[in-house]
């Protein structure tokens, strides 16, 4: 113990200033870091960049510089920090192969926040999912089907297909296809049809509905009919005016023929 005390100023001489330059770069180090993620965080909202990506790159970044000034304060105290430095890219790189299918998601959950080809609320397709969309974060996209099914989506999975936003605009086109028989008056037919389109409030003026012959099918003339509706009505629109025009056929006595094959018989002598 007596050495201990003898020795105490020469240590303190030798190593008190070394201990004292770390601390400070410890305590300044933090505050700048504190300082940047502040900064980052004020550029990103200004910017309208999602909560999750914004949250996530504060964080990223303030943990980088924690890292850099820790190695720069044991420098400082006479460690090898080219070893450490070493041992951080080792650990890095097989964290990253352990989890190459994990930063992949992230990778493209990142893409997904800041390109915005759909936000909750939107009813999406992409691959062979569909849904509404409930949950975006930066692994996975959570869909609730139509049948009320929730379904997990990889983000990955997701960016690696075509995406199809069906409620993105506030208004969509119904596609219907009526078929008459070829012995129908098509101008009694195309009358017919446009009233029934005029007696829906919820079929749009501008644009106007069409109604025209889309082919010459082999058993029937097939006619097209496209309103527009407001997005939110498209699927009530779509089952009552299949309903309405089958109806009002009916009442005018104009068939909507089925598929129909003629066979002929011939008898032979022997």
């Amino acid at each position: 113990m007596k050495e201990f005390f003898e020795s105490l100023p020469i240590m303190l001489s030798t190593y008190g200033l070394k201990i004292l330059t770390a601390l400070v770069i410890v305590i300044l180090g933090r505050w700048v870091a504190m300082f940047v993620r502040k900064s980052v965080r004020k550029a990103l909202i200004r910017k309208n960049i999602d909560a999750t990506v914004t949250n996530f790159s504060c964080s990223l970044a303030y943990v980088m510089l924690l890292a850099f000034i820790v190695v720069a304060a044991l420098g400082q105290l006479g460690v090898q920090t080219s070893s450490i430095v070493a041992i951080l890219g080792a650990s890095a790189l097989a964290i990253g192969l352990a989890l190459q299918g994990s930063l992949s998601n992230l990778s493209a959950g990142v893409i997904l926040m800041v390109t915005r080809p759909f936000k909750i609320g939107d009813y999406i397709e992409s691959g062979t999912d569909t849904g509404t969309v409930l949950l975006i974060n930066l692994l996975a996209t959570t869909l609730k089907t139509i049948d009320n099914k929730i379904t997990v989506v990889p983000n990955s999975k997701l960016i690696s297909n075509s995406i199809t936003n069906y409620t993105a605009e506030n208004i969509r086109r119904v596609d219907l296809k009526i078929c008459v028989a070829y012995r129908s008056n098509l101008k009694s037919v195309r009358n017919i049809l446009m009233d029934e389109l005029e007696k829906d409030e919820r079929v749009l003026k501008d644009p106007a509905p069409f109604v025209g012959v889309l082919e010459m099918a082999d058993s029937s003339v097939n006619l097209a009919v496209r309103p527009w509706v407001k997005t939110s009505d498209y699927w009530n629109v779509f089952f009552s005016l299949n309903e309405s025009i089958k109806l009002r056929l009916d009442e005018e006595g104009i068939s909507i023929p089925f598929p129909q094959r003629d066979v002929h018989l011939f008898s032979s002598t022997q």
